[in-house]
């Protein structure tokens, strides 16, 4: 129980994080609308995972060696600008050559290529390593035996999967959808200019 205020303050913010939109929920919007729930759900599987992966990096203490070498930081931008410009210029195609089916006929992603789409978008995300770095600095697992490490990044795998699983759920519903087939040229350019925008600070931030 040492460990519990610790932990009860990194989870806060890791919380608020999850909760607040950003490039994973506008890919989940993107995926939810065309290729449905599972697809979705799966993906924020990924994205879960991805977010575990930089924790463990983290905990480990590489967040420091990224924070100390700006290239690092500044290859980890650039490399997650060009993937979300590579999503941005699926949704602009999407607009311009709409399908003719209904995004609920579309058929889903493979459940690999669905997990490693979400998976993607985090580890890229340098916003998510300073992030975890942040984390690291309240000290939830300093000086904990690796069964206390381990529980806590289960509870950050649960936190992050339910948030992102959420949104999956909401932003695959049937009004939702209905909403989107009235709507969907805007809606595909609007994820495009969002992915571009999120690419833009992304290649453009100093943080």
């Amino acid at each position: 129980m040492d460990y519990l205020p610790g932990f009860l303050a990194a989870y806060s913010i890791l919380l608020v994080a999850v909760l607040s939109p950003g490039p994973a929920v506008a890919m989940l919007l993107g995926l939810g609308l065309s290729r449905g729930r599972g697809t979705a759900l799966i993906a924020s599987v990924g994205i879960a995972a991805g977010s575990s992966t930089i924790a463990v990096v983290t905990l480990l203490g590489m967040g420091l060696v990224l924070q100390q070498a700006a290239w690092a930081i500044t290859l980890m931008r650039m490399i997650g600008a060009a993937y979300l410009l590579w999503l941005a210029i699926g949704a602009f195609r999407k607009a311009l050559n709409p399908p003719e089916v209904t995004p609920a006929e579309m058929p889903p992603l493979s459940a690999p290529r669905a997990f490693l789409t979400g998976y993607l978008l985090q580890v890229t995300n340098p916003k998510a390593i300073v992030f975890w770095i942040a984390i690291g600095a309240v000290g939830a697992t300093n000086g904990a035996s690796a069964s206390v490490t381990l529980l806590f990044l289960l509870g950050a795998f649960a936190i992050s999967l339910a948030g992102h699983g959420f949104y999956a759920i909401a932003l695959s519903a049937a009004p939702v959808r209905r909403a989107y087939q009235r709507a969907r040229r805007g809606v595909e350019v609007t994820l495009g200019m969002l992915f571009t925008l999120f690419a833009f600070k992304l290649a453009t931030s100093r943080g």
